[in-house]
């Protein structure tokens, strides 16, 4: 059985999800140091703390680079806003977390060459992963999945499928 399957992973992943955005936003903030260093801090922190093991950490780490990298991206690609990103109006996002990501999708805009080549590896979402608040399409039928909050893929509810893609990333 996989680890994605243990009742309440699901809820302990999507907390730490949350949880590892604010921190790295406050230790950016506090250290002035670049997105990848403020993650990994807040890796650190949720594994010394017990929060995570340092594989959902890692894990978790990754949802979070991938989805504010997947949003600078389309921000500087397009030249458009987060809300055209999410393809859904702000104010049904819970604001402290709409809040949060933007600071953080504007911090990561300015790293976002650095990023580059990790973002042509990440360019695909999977059933059983976390994500953040947006919109996934699956890649078989083209069903579309908003997220409103943190949370886990589920397999796509038309054909079951379990390859996702941001709906953003065919805008540009």
């Amino acid at each position: 059985m996989s680890d994605k399957n243990i009742p309440g992973l699901d809820s302990k992943l999507t907390v730490a999800y949350n949880l590892m955005l604010e921190r790295a936003r406050e230790t950016m903030a506090a250290a002035g140091q670049g997105l990848r260093h403020g993650v990994d801090a807040a890796m650190e922190k949720a594994t010394e703390l017990g929060e995570l093991s340092r594989e959902e950490a890692e894990e978790v780490s990754e949802y979070v680079l991938r989805d504010l990298h997947d949003a600078a991206d389309f921000i500087n690609q397009s030249g458009n806003e987060l809300r055209d990103w999410l393809r859904f109006d702000l104010e049904v996002v819970e604001q402290s977390l709409a809040d949060m990501f933007a600071q953080m999708v504007d911090q990561t805009r300015l790293e976002l060459d650095r990023l580059e080549q990790r973002a042509t590896a990440l360019g695909e979402w999977h059933t059983g992963e976390i994500v953040g608040i947006g919109t996934l399409e699956c890649k078989g039928c083209g069903e579309h999945l908003h997220f409103h909050h943190t949370g886990h893929i589920p397999p796509c509810p038309k054909c079951h499928g379990t390859k996702y893609r941001r709906t953003s990333a065919r805008t540009r």
